[in-house]
């Protein structure tokens, strides 16, 4: 589909507006280079996991179909291979979501975030080893809780390394429950948002998927996670890694609720992790997450100029390319910390004087020296969503209007307003018009209400996946284009059924806390059917030696710890592993597995009741309806 006047235009003033003749990242980003990506990496069996290939088309100036800026930092995000960041510091970028990057210790490698699969992962270690040298992995480092930070880790050593003690594993403090947490309680639905934030169902290309902004796309490999030997907290501004001092600070709440940073002093080399890259990074995440502090972010950031900014001539990160020179690196980081923080502090002065989140995001805009930065700009977060996090934040979704606190549901709501404006034909004869006119937001609000009321109306569906598109084509950010051109393609196509993704690989569970695995299961929970069931349960796993109390009461499950001193008087005792317990988890039928295995399974008392809710398990489908009812 073209670009229509109007996207045009819109390109045209951004065109104008900003600096478009500024190559200093273009340089920063080709420099060092090395060696180039290989075509392609596939799993043992030739399965696809990424294809550096399919975005060699985001080269020259932009098409009409994609935004400039967007178009200029993809162009620089597809600068792929092996890179000097400066003797002893190498990256390989574009070889998935994030880089990967290696410092050389005294006898081997030190890693930096080991991408989301194994198989990108060992890629990269073999393309470092065979053009620098061939040296051990003696130690890796997660920068935070997110999965394109760790996933990868199984291409880089084995878990068989870490227990013998030639490799460690660091982290920041709170990372295996934050990164297990995310993954599990509304990991569903986060990972089917994903597809749209990623454009993982579109095809690479000027009309479809250009990149992320944060990078190009997710790695589709073999995910996994080694727990870490060692922890960065508040109290720890130090650790030695190989010979190696990482002076480190730990900054939790920021982009991810557990994250650290550290300077390389033998370099003068600051590793910013994902708090400060080369673009505004999100404060809430499309895919779904919980909101991040923007306050909390931008002091962190002062906190490292601070503690680190007089020793750096360098910042590299987790993503992007990196920023050379004291004052350049300086720059990078108060632009950064000025961004988060003028977002804060001008959303709440406008929310303290009674505009709500919409009438907010609509005019707050950053100041031109922050505008016409092009580290500020919106490709992945946005100042228009961002805005609404920080609002949602302090003052969660209602804005005081009593006329929005219970209004009806979308199809429910579709209805009536396909009948107060007239009818579906009257509606979308206007809204042509105002497609034409290149009013497409306007045209995206109302024909929604069409294809709601009426989801087989194929006229309606046609129309909202043109206004989709024309906005997908103008978005600046990354996952705005995403969400944009794959609702446009499940207008116009359904929603395709294909092998589901999922982060909940078995060393994320052996991973997760008994606790927690047990709060899943009570999500999962039919909980009017289960509402007539009521028990206490004493739950024993020897090869952990836990103990938690599991209480049925009212349609939901409880769990908590207990200790053997306590006395309880309970329904039934059941003894067993926490292999049994991960178990449940990917069961068919979880009542099952109250029959157990010989040897892993004792029961004493009257299971009845528990064993009925865990047959009262839902599934969550994966390939469920967004733009459609």
């Amino acid at each position: 589909m073209p670009a229509t006047e109007a996207t045009r235009t819109a390109h045209k003033v951004l065109r104008d507006e900003l600096p478009f003749d500024d190559d200093v990242d273009l340089d920063l980003a080709e420099r060092g280079f090395l060696a180039p990506l290989p075509d392609a990496v596939t799993t043992q069996d030739g399965g696809p996991v990424w294809d550096a290939r399919r975005f060699d088309f985001v080269t020259g100036e932009a098409p009409d179909t994609v935004n400039p800026s967007l178009w200029r930092q993809e162009r620089l995000s597809g600068i792929g291979g092996l890179f000097e960041v400066v003797d002893g510091i190498y990256q390989v970028r574009s070889l998935d979501l994030s880089n990967i990057s290696f410092v050389r210790g005294e006898t081997g490698w030190i890693v930096l975030d080991p991408l989301i699969t194994a198989e990108v992962a060992a890629t990269a270690l073999e393309l470092v080893n065979t053009h620098v040298g061939r040296r051990p992995v003696t130690a890796v480092v997660y920068s935070h809780s997110h999965a394109d930070h760790f996933g990868g880790v199984r291409g880089v050593c084995s878990p068989e390394d870490v227990e013998a003690g030639r490799v460690r594993i660091v982290a920041p403090e709170g990372f295996t429950f934050e990164a297990v947490s995310e993954n599990v309680m509304a990991g569903n639905a986060m990972s089917r948002r994903a597809s749209y934030m990623y454009g993982n169902l579109l095809p690479a290309s000027a009309t479809g998927q250009v990149g992320a902004g944060l990078g190009k796309t997710t790695s589709t490999g073999t995910f996994g996670l080694i727990e870490p030997t060692d922890l960065i907290g508040h109290e720890d501004t130090s650790i030695v890694l190989d010979g190696v001092e990482l002076q480190t600070l730990y900054t939790p709440d920021t982009e991810a609720p557990a994250e650290f940073v550290f300077l390389l002093p033998a370099w003068r080399a600051l590793w910013t992790a994902e708090v400060v890259t080369h673009l505004q990074h999100n404060l809430y995440t499309l895919r779904g997450a919980q909101v991040r502090d923007a306050l909390g972010w931008s002091k962190a950031i002062d906190t490292m100029i601070a503690r680190f900014g007089a020793d750096t001539d360098l910042v590299f990160a987790s993503h992007h390319w990196p920023t050379g020179g004291h004052d350049a690196s300086l720059e990078l980081l108060r632009t950064q910390r000025d961004t988060y923080r003028y977002l804060h502090d001008e959303t709440l002065r406008l929310a303290n004087r009674g505009e709500t989140m919409l009438e907010i995001a609509e005019q707050l805009e950053l100041p031109p020296a922050l505008a016409h930065t092009w580290s500020s700009r919106g490709y992945y977060g946005s100042v228009n969503h961002n805005v609404k996090a920080i609002y949602q934040r302090y003052l969660g979704f209602f804005d005081g209007n009593p006329a929005t606190l219970h209004p009806h549901p979308p199809v429910e709501a579709a209805r009536r307003y396909v009948a107060y404006m007239g009818g579906a034909d009257a509606i979308l004869e206007r809204a042509r018009a105002d497609h034409e006119a290149g009013d497409d937001r306007w045209v995206a609000e109302v024909v929604k209400h069409v294809v709601f009321a009426e989801p087989d109306n194929t006229a309606a569906r046609e129309l909202l996946a043109e206004a989709f598109t024309q906005l997908g084509y103008q978005a600046e950010s990354g996952p705005w284009r995403n969400f944009y051109l794959t609702g446009a393609k499940e207008l116009r196509d359904g929603v395709m059924v294909l092998p589901a993704p999922t982060t909940a690989s078995p060393d994320v569970v052996a991973a997760t806390p008994t606790t927690l695995i047990i709060d899943y299961l009570a999500i999962r929970l039919l909980h009017r059917e289960a509402a007539e069931l009521a028990s206490s349960t004493l739950l024993v796993l020897t090869d952990t030696d836990e103990r938690y109390l599991l209480e049925l009461s009212n349609g939901v499950l409880h769990n908590r710890s207990v200790t053997t001193d306590e006395e309880l008087a309970v329904d039934a005792t059941i003894t067993t592993t926490r292999v049994w317990l991960n178990g449940l988890l990917a069961a068919d039928d979880p009542s099952t597995a109250f029959t157990g295995v010989d040897g892993d399974l004792r029961i004493e008392g009257d299971p009845s009741a528990l064993s009925a809710a865990f047959g009262l398990l839902d599934d969550f489908p994966f390939w469920f309806d967004i733009v459609t009812p």
